[in-house]
């Protein structure tokens, strides 16, 4: 079968028809109606799909993280094309539409294992080595040189959505100065059609807050963690408090200062892709390695942490890094299981959180610290 392009001007076309699609959706839910369903990329009847904001997209819920850790091969080999191109086939197959490229090195790579089949997937774009985490790349115009750059190396017409990866450390926080920045990025490269719908990531809790609440128009959808050990807390939120920490709701200490992350996305309505659901991998006993002699078991943890990351219905999706077509194929068949796990599932998966925490790679004590409550 031919390609089916999706030239720039197509895509204009189409995201203002989505937008009109969504302030009907609007106006259905205010009148206590469900939003009508969108007709989505790769649908398959075994995979659920959910809006991703207010864009007018429906995202699979279980998606395509943009790191392959495990992957056995050297990257750039015809090994490792070979495995990417295998795994996007699988992921069509079992209706995952979406892939989260986070740095260069995986837009080049995603780019090319979907040449011939660029409308079968939305594509997340980041270029972390040149974004906002990089002091030499904080402003507009450098920001808009890196989007150009990457995507005609990666020879892309358009991209879905783009979330420029920013500070995360308790020690760093960008200035509103460094913020309106990226802001103007985002709304520029939006307007002249390289981008339909725009975003950010990052690891940093009470940020992540401030910029939902403060750009509503831009920050249409988020890239953060949500873990097989998250949970929903109550926090008390501080936007001017750069020391600001999640705390665990008390019922005897709550009142109505205290909100959690998943009370703004709910009432923001604003997208929620969730990274690092297996924490690096640390919820494996083989610490994600693909055919361990803990397959079994890892493929069982792997599914009770997805049914139960996915409980959290502020989440669009949950986008693992997957190494292999049987990954694939187990993270899919998690969706088709019922949700709730009952007492011996959740025992299960409390023993392999415990594990997760415990054995943390160097460097990522941040992701319990900023993300066990949220």
């Amino acid at each position: 079968m031919a390609e089916d392009k999706i030239t720039r001007r197509r895509f204009v076309r189409q995201s203002a028809t989505a937008a009109a699609s969504v302030a009907v959706a609007a106006s259905a839910v205010s009148g206590g109606e469900s939003p009508p369903v969108e007709k989505t990329r790769s649908h398959n009847e075994n995979m659920e799909y959910r809006p991703l904001g207010k864009t007018g997209l429906m995202i699979s819920a279980i998606s395509l993280g943009g790191h392959w850790k495990k992957v056995p091969f050297r990257y750039g080999s015809e090994e490792f094309k070979k495995n990417r191109r295998e795994v996007i086939s699988a992921c069509i197959d079992h209706g995952i539409n979406y892939v989260d490229a986070c740095c260069g090195s995986e837009v080049l790579t995603y780019s090319e294992a979907l040449r011939g089949r660029r409308d079968k997937i939305y594509l997340g774009f980041s270029y972390c080595e040149h974004e906002m985490r990089h002091d030499d790349w904080q402003t507009a115009e450098k920001l808009t040189e890196a989007l150009d750059e990457l995507m005609g190396r990666a020879k892309l017409e358009y991209v879905d959505f783009w979330r420029p990866t920013c500070y995360w450390k308790p020690s760093t926080d960008h200035t509103v100065a460094q913020e309106e920045e990226m802001i103007a990025a985002l709304d520029k490269a939006q307007k002249a059609g390289k981008v339909r719908f725009t975003g950010m990531s990052t690891h940093k809790h009470s940020w992540a807050i401030r910029m939902i609440q403060t750009y509503p128009k831009h920050i249409q959808a988020i890239v953060l963690p949500y873990t097989a050990g998250s949970k929903k807390a109550h926090a008390r939120v501080d936007t001017g408090n750069t020391n600001y920490k999640v705390v665990p709701k008390e019922e005897s200490l709550f009142d109505a200062s205290m909100v959690s992350l998943i009370d703004v996305v709910n009432q923001s309505k604003v997208g929620w892709i969730g990274i690092k659901p297996f924490a690096s991998g640390s919820v494996f006993k083989s610490r994600g390695m693909p055919d361990s002699p803990t397959k079994e078991e890892d493929d069982e943890r792997a599914r009770l942490t997805l049914r139960y990351v996915l409980c959290n219905e502020a989440l669009t999706c949950t986008i693992p890094g997957l190494v292999t077509v049987d990954q694939v194929e187990n993270a899919a068949k998690a969706v088709k299981q019922r949700r709730e796990l009952d007492m011996e599932e959740t025992a299960k998966l409390n023993e392999a959180v415990e594990q997760m925490w415990a054995n943390l790679p160097h460097g990522y004590q941040w992701l319990k610290e900023e993300w066990e409550y949220v």
